[in-house]
């Protein structure tokens, strides 16, 4: 299924961050009391921002890694579609980035009142983990592109990743 071309219900930015141990950083995302998934790190994109300008945005207010848009690289994959989540419905997009950082301590002082409530921890997770839990993690067929990336470096063309709604 191609990506949809906007205009978007939400357009988000967001970023592969991995340690230097081959490590992806996600945040547990609580949607409900019983329900929660894995995301990486990222947001909507402001009116008018840029999609490189919002992701290194993201990342500095959940993370506190400070990167430029150049040191930032450019897309390696997207995914999209429509989605009716109450608080919003239509087409849905999300950019991804990817960037390494030699190692991290996470200081999620730069989180909305929002991202308080509703994400309860963060790990750091290797290829072989995603592979194997059970747990839902956000893109889809993450492990995949992430083995592709530290195999092979950032693809050429972006990659289109399943609509995970």
């Amino acid at each position: 299924m191609p990506l949809p071309e906007g205009p978007y219900a939400r357009h988000t930015a967001r970023v592969l961050l991995m340690n230097k141990e081959d490590r992806l950083l996600l945040f547990k995302y609580q949607e409900s009391r019983r329900s929660h998934v894995w995301l990486t790190p990222g947001g909507g994109i402001d009116d008018g921002e840029a999609v490189n300008a919002a992701a290194v945005r993201e990342l500095r207010e959940e993370t506190g890694v400070v990167v430029t848009t150049e040191q930032l690289g450019g897309l390696v994959a997207a995914t999209g579609g429509y989605a009716d989540f109450g608080w919003k419905k239509g087409d849905f997009r999300e950019d991804y980035f990817f960037h390494r950082v030699d190692s991290l301590d996470i200081d999620t002082s730069g989180f909305t009142s929002w991202e308080r409530k509703t994400i309860s921890e963060y790990r750091w997770w290797s290829v072989a983990d995603l592979e194997a839990t059970d747990e839902r993690i956000v893109p889809w067929g993450l492990a995949p592109l992430l083995a592709s990336i530290l195999r092979d470096g950032s693809p050429e063309n972006l990659v289109e990743l399943p609509w995970h709604h």
